[in-house]
C-alpha cells in the first residue's frame, strides 16, 4: 500500500469518526403552560370584525389615516425595520456558512527578466477552494437560528406597528372624549352665569342677600376655570398627535372637526375560544418562541467547539509563458490538504461556554413562558374592562338623565324662588359629574377594545406573505 493510499485511508477514518458525533439540543418548543378556556366573557354581540381589518372597520377614515401617518413616521417601527434588514443579511451570512467558498486569482505580466533575455509575457490564473463540513450540524442549527431571528425581528415589526396604531387610537378617542367634556363644561359655565348674573340683579332688587350673589359668582367663576383646564388638555392631546403622526396642528385640528360624531363607534373583534389559538397571533409570543431556537443554536455552537473540525481545501491552475516565438502552457491541480483541528486542552473554556449557553436557553424558556402569561392576563384584563363598561352602562346612563332631569327641575324652582341657590349648586354639580361620568364611560370601553386589539396581536399570523413583504 502507497503512502497515498494511507494518507486516504486515513482522513476517511477521520471523518466517519467525525461523523458519529451529534450535538445534543434542548428542545426547539416548550409548553406555553396556557388555561384552556378563558376566564372572562367574550364579547360576541353585534357585528364581529376580523382582527387585522378592525381599524377600517370602525367607520372612521380619520383614524386610519392618523394611524398611517403615525406608523410612517414612527422611529420605533423604522428601527424595527432596520433589524429585519439585519436579521436577513446574518441569515444569508449563516446560510454561506454551509456552503464551499471559492476564490479566483489571475495575474499577467511582461518584461525581461535578465539583461541579454528576449521578451517575454507570462499568465496565470487559480481557482482555490475551502469547504469545512459540517460533520456535527453546527453550522445547520445556526442556519435554522438565522431563520428563526429573521422571522422574530419580522413579529416585532408588526407587533411596533401594532403598538403605534394603539397608542394613536389611544389620543386619538382621548381627544373626541375632551371635546366632549369640554362642550359639557362650556354649557355649564353659561348655565352658571346666567345664574350669577340673575343672583346679581335679585341683590341689588333687594331680593336676595349678598352672599347669595357671592356664590352665585364663585361657581361661575369655578366653572370658567374648569373651561380653561379642559381645553388645555384638548391641546395637549393635539400636541400628541401632532407629535405621532408628524403631521401640522392644523391639519390634526381640521381631521378632528371632519370626524365629529364618528368618533367613538366600535365593532366586535372576533376572538378564538381557545387561549393558546388566541396567542398565535401575539408577535411578541412568537418572537420569544424564535428566541428560544436562537438560543438552542448557541447551545449547540459551544458543543460543537469540543469536537474536531474538519476542512478541505483545493485548487486548480493554468499558467501560460510567451517567449522569443515559442509558447508554453502548465495547467496543475490539488486535491488536499485534508485539516482536521483537533481541541486538546484549553483550561476548561468550551465545557464553561456550554454551560452558559444551556443557562441561556433556560432564561430564553423561563422569558418565553412568562410572555405567554403576561399576554394571557393582558387579554383577560382588556376582556374584564369591555364587560365591566359594558354592565355599567345602563346604570350610568339613568344616573345622567335623572340628574339632569333633577337639574332642570331645581332650576325651574329656583327661578321661581321655591330653592336656593345652595340647594342648586349642590344639584348642578352632582349632574355635571354625572354626565362626565358617562361621557368617560364610553372612553374607558373605547380603550378597552383598543387594550384588546394590541393584547391578541393585531390580527398578526406567522408567515403572512403580506407581513414578509412590507418588512422588505
Amino acid at each position: 500500500m502507497t503512502m497515498t493510499q494511507n494518507r486516504l485511508l486515513a482522513a476517511m477514518a477521520c471523518t466517519l469518526t467525525l461523523g458519529g458525533c451529534a450535538l445534543t439540543l434542548p428542545p426547539a418548543r416548550v409548553s406555553s403552560l396556557v388555561a384552556p378556556q378563558w376566564q372572562a366573557p367574550l364579547p360576541h354581540q353585534g357585528e364581529v370584525a376580523s382582527l387585522s381589518q378592525w381599524w377600517r372597520q370602525q367607520g372612521d377614515p380619520e383614524l386610519v389615516a392618523l394611524i398611517e401617518a403615525a406608523q410612517a413616521a414612527s422611529p420605533t417601527v423604522a428601527q424595527a425595520l432596520a433589524r429585519v434588514a439585519s436579521a436577513r443579511a446574518a441569515q444569508v451570512t449563516a446560510n454561506a456558512a454551509l456552503l464551499p467558498k471559492l476564490d479566483g486569482t489571475a495575474n499577467a505580466a511582461r518584461g525581461v527578466g535578465q539583461s541579454n533575455a528576449v521578451l517575454a509575457t507570462t499568465a496565470q490564473a487559480n481557482l482555490q477552494a475551502s469547504w469545512e463540513l459540517d460533520l456535527v450540524g453546527a453550522n445547520r442549527v445556526v442556519s435554522e437560528a438565522a431563520q428563526a431571528q429573521l422571522d422574530g425581528s419580522q413579529a416585532q415589526w408588526h407587533n411596533a406597528r401594532v403598538s403605534v396604531a394603539a397608542e394613536v387610537a389611544g389620543v386619538y378617542y382621548g381627544l373626541g372624549t375632551c371635546a366632549s367634556l369640554l362642550d359639557l363644561a362650556r354649557r355649564d359655565a353659561a348655565s352658571r352665569q346666567e345664574t350669577a348674573r340673575l343672583a346679581e340683579v335679585s341683590t341689588q332688587a333687594g331680593f336676595a342677600a349678598p352672599a347669595t350673589s357671592a356664590l352665585a359668582k364663585a361657581s361661575a367663576s369655578e366653572a370658567r376655570a374648569r373651561v380653561t383646564s379642559q381645553a388645555a388638555q384638548c391641546d395637549t392631546n393635539t400636541k400628541a398627535l401632532v407629535e405621532l403622526t408628524a403631521l401640522s396642528e392644523a391639519d390634526i385640528r381640521q381631521k378632528m372637526d371632519v370626524a365629529g360624531a364618528s368618533i367613538g363607534k366600535n365593532v366586535s373583534i372576533s376572538i378564538a375560544n381557545v387561549p393558546a389559538q388566541a396567542l398565535t397571533q401575539r408577535p411578541d409570543v412568537f418572537a420569544a418562541e424564535r428566541d428560544l431556537v436562537v438560543a438552542r443554536a448557541q447551545v449547540g455552537s459551544a458543543q460543537a467547539q469540543r469536537y474536531p473540525r474538519l476542512t478541505l481545501n483545493g485548487a486548480i491552475g493554468t499558467a501560460a509563458l510567451h517567449s522569443g516565438g515559442v509558447n508554453s502552457r502548465l495547467d496543475t491541480w490539488s486535491f488536499g490538504p485534508l485539516a482536521v483541528t483537533v481541541p486538546l486542552f484549553d483550561g476548561g473554556q468550551r465545557v464553561a461556554q456550554v454551560e452558559l449557553a444551556q443557562a441561556n436557553y433556560q432564561q430564553a424558556v423561563n422569558a418565553y413562558q412568562s410572555r405567554v402569561r403576561q399576554a394571557v392576563r393582558e387579554v383577560e384584563e382588556a376582556l374584564v374592562n369591555l364587560q365591566s363598561t359594558q354592565a355599567r352602562r345602563v346604570d350610568v346612563e339613568v344616573a345622567a338623565l335623572g340628574y339632569a332631569d333633577a337639574l332642570a327641575g331645581t332650576q325651574a324652582r329656583y327661578t321661581q324662588g321655591l330653592a336656593s341657590l345652595v340647594e342648586l349648586e349642590d344639584v348642578r354639580r352632582v349632574a355635571l359629574a354625572a354626565q362626565s361620568g358617562q361621557i368617560s364611560l364610553q372612553l374607558e370601553r373605547q380603550r378597552a377594545w383598543v387594550a384588546l386589539y394590541r393584547a391578541l396581536g393585531g390580527g398578526w399570523e406567522a408567515g403572512d406573505p403580506m407581513v414578509r413583504a412590507a418588512a422588505l
